[in-house]
């Protein structure tokens, strides 16, 4: 089983990506680990998109991430893919609460001198990632939806049932979902 998850910053995607990960007994892989060098510096294009091609190589992950110029690699390598759709007031207010409760650490889903941080860009970027990005992503996401569940949660709640679900009725439920229930 190979599943991705995308969405803006404080979508929650990190957070059902581990739980996920638990519940399938799946790797689970969060982009801005390996992206993100020591002292907040990115990997270089043509390394980056090399990673990518490896990473979808592997036979069982959750890849947790955006990253906008890969998104085509993992996309097609995919079963699954959740696309984290969450209003800019819930994922602005879970992008401060982090900040907050992270002030001075690195989260576990960041490479080690990357400490948690924010600014008027990073708060900007996500709360227009709906407008910004969500056309693209709804074109790419068609693009490869063939042979592909594809699942947009729009309320944490969604998100909860869903891994509630699958603890409870395993990995048959996500045959269940229809990709057109949570809003697709």
């Amino acid at each position: 089983m190979k599943i991705i998850l995308i969405g803006a910053s404080g979508s929650g995607k990190s957070t059902f990506a581990y739980e996920l990960g638990e519940i399938m007994d799946l790797p689970v892989y969060h982009l801005d680990y390996y992206f993100w060098k020591p002292g907040w510096q990115e990997t270089p294009r043509e390394e980056w998109a090399e990673f990518n091609r490896n990473l979808v190589k592997e036979n069982r992950w959750i890849i947790d991430g955006y990253y906008g110029r890969t998104l085509d690699i993992r996309l097609e390598a995919a079963d699954v893919i959740f696309f984290m759709d969450l209003s800019p007031w819930i994922t602005t207010y879970r992008v401060i609460k982090r900040r907050i409760q992270y002030h001075g650490k690195t989260r576990r889903d960041l490479n080690e001198g990357c400490p948690e941080s924010i600014d008027w860009a990073f708060i900007k970027y996500g709360w227009n990632f709906r407008r910004d990005k969500k056309p693209r992503i709804m074109e790419k996401m068609k693009k490869h939806s063939v042979n592909k569940k594809v699942i947009i949660i729009k309320q944490p709640k969604q998100a909860r049932l869903i891994l509630d679900q699958l603890k409870e009725r395993g990995l048959a439920y996500l045959d269940e979902i229809d990709g057109y229930e949570f809003g697709l």
